[in-house]
């Protein structure tokens, strides 16, 4: 009886899904923000702050990483392609947009140049406004200064129940797992 109402809970927990907050402000060179995930779309189970204490220390890391030999990885990438390709329909399926705030202050050298660009921004922000129903992005120019400034607030609600099935048929790729193992063992 005690398993039965545990994998009923698991059922219901992946059912109602996983839920991704990423908050962000850039305002001239710096940079805030946090990134959540939470189960049952109120329970924190992982939290990342941006600017963390450890970038330092990452920077150092990501150098040594950068002098793998991006050509065996790609070549193990290439054939995995269409599997790839395949589980990102399925994933697109499962995700629903709760909230895409987010807001752009542009200023470029050139008058013209900012002008001709946040047209460019304006187009696409409209188009995006209109096809989705919690979308609201915004884009503003500046004229007085040469900044690219960013704030928002965006959440992801993804069910993870239904994402399993493609989950599991793309590791179940022979070419998908030798892509893993390449890319953990560097």
């Amino acid at each position: 009886m005690i398993i039965l109402i545990i994998i009923l809970f698991i059922i219901i927990l992946l059912y109602i899904g996983v839920k991704i907050a990423f908050i962000y402000d850039k305002t001239d060179s710096k940079f805030k923000g946090c990134l959540k995930i939470l189960i049952l779309k109120k329970i924190k189970i992982y939290s990342l702050e941006f600017p963390s204490q450890n970038d330092r220390e990452d920077d150092v890391k990501d150098k040594q990483e950068s002098e793998r030999d991006i050509k065996e990885l790609f070549d193990l990438a290439k054939p995995c392609l269409k599997y790839f390709k395949y589980f990102l329909k399925s994933f697109v399926k499962c995700i629903s947009i709760t909230k895409l705030e987010n807001q752009l202050i542009l200023g470029l050298d050139s008058y013209v140049d900012t002008a001709r660009y946040i047209g460019y921004i304006w187009g696409a922000i409209a188009i995006i406004n209109s096809s989705h129903k919690n979308a609201r992005l915004s884009a503003q120019p500046c004229f007085t200064e040469s900044k690219i400034d960013a704030r928002g607030i965006n959440e992801l609600d993804i069910n993870v129940l239904k994402l399993i099935p493609p989950a599991i048929k793309l590791i179940s790729k022979k070419e998908v797992r030798e892509l893993i193992k390449g890319v953990r063992n560097g």
